[in-house]
């Protein structure tokens, strides 16, 4: 409910500060001598329709979506000591961290990972993979397994659904007003809109897709500091940082799919430069010297 009423008050404090701004530099005076007139409380729900239609359906059909992308295998029986092992320290951690138990499950992959998803933090699923399983320890990985629990105590599934809402949002808003003055100002449309009202808001909505990514993707690598302190909370900070140095050592790039399962994975990409800014998780690096300045 706090994260509804923060986006809620988010969307009208961004409209009111637009509105102010418009009005101190006398933009809505410039606009309305050329003809330009927008209502743009009904843009900025329009835009919210468009810009919350696609995140929220994601969330949603997130374990769905994860099960058969990655090939997810449940454990609902399990058939090995080393299953019944997995199960009931996903059980403990969730326990721990206050959360419902969530779906535990098993995808192939040579290369350790694992990823939480779900709609809520009481209807997760965590998944490892069987590299994870058979390249790491029993302790790495129950420090791995924290981490996920993490995300999910923390609720960055839908966190981070909200804040992709909100700035997927503001781009078809902007995109939007912009593509409206220049038709009108610029090239003079006196009704309807032309052509240059679609190709400015089509390339203005991708140079401002652009930055919002990387708005994202910095929300995104906060939290993966964040669940990386919950882990070492859960199963112990010497573990989380043995999970991250194993991790390190055996990484590959690409063992998950782009987009949702990738940022709610354990390992991430590593980038420099530019493109660190559109990475979703931090150096493992970094991480570990952040664990090992939060223990002195």
């Amino acid at each position: 409910m706090k994260r509804i009423l923060l986006f809620v008050a988010t969307n009208f404090a961004v409209l009111l500060v637009i509105s102010i701004v418009f009005k101190l530099l006398g933009l809505e005076g410039l606009l309305q001598a050329n003809g330009v007139y927008l209502d743009y409380g009904s843009v900025l729900v329009y835009a919210a329709v468009i810009g919350f239609s696609g995140s929220l359906i994601s969330l949603f059909l997130s374990k769905t979506m994860a099960k058969r992308a990655m090939g997810v295998q449940l454990i609902e029986s399990p058939a090995t000591p080393y299953e019944r092992w997995l199960v009931e320290t996903v059980a403990r951690l969730a326990q721990e961290a206050g959360v419902a138990m969530p779906e535990v499950g098993v995808f192939e992959s040579p290369q350790p990972n694992a990823f939480a998803t779900g709609w809520n933090r009481n209807a997760a699923l965590v998944a490892v993979s069987t590299g994870l399983t058979q390249q790491m320890t029993r302790d790495e990985v129950e420090a791995v397994l924290g981490h996920e629990i993490s995300h999910v105590a923390n609720g960055d599934m839908v966190t981070l659904t909200l804040i992709q809402g909100v700035v997927n949002t503001f781009v078809v808003f902007l995109s939007t007003v912009i593509g409206h003055v220049v038709d009108r100002v610029v090239f003079k449309t006196e009704q309807g809109h032309g052509p240059a009202y679609f190709i400015v808001s089509i390339v203005a909505q991708i140079l401002l897709s652009i930055l919002a990514t990387m708005i994202v993707m910095g929300f995104s690598r906060y939290r993966e500091f964040r669940a990386d302190a919950g882990g070492a909370r859960l199963a112990g900070r010497e573990k989380m940082i043995g999970a991250l140095r194993a991790l390190q050592r055996q990484y590959q790039p690409q063992d998950l799919p782009a987009g949702e399962f990738a940022a709610f994975g354990i390992s991430g990409n590593i980038g420099e430069g530019l493109k660190a800014l559109f990475m979703s998780h931090p150096p493992l690096e970094r991480r570990i010297a952040a664990l090992q300045g939060a223990g002195r």
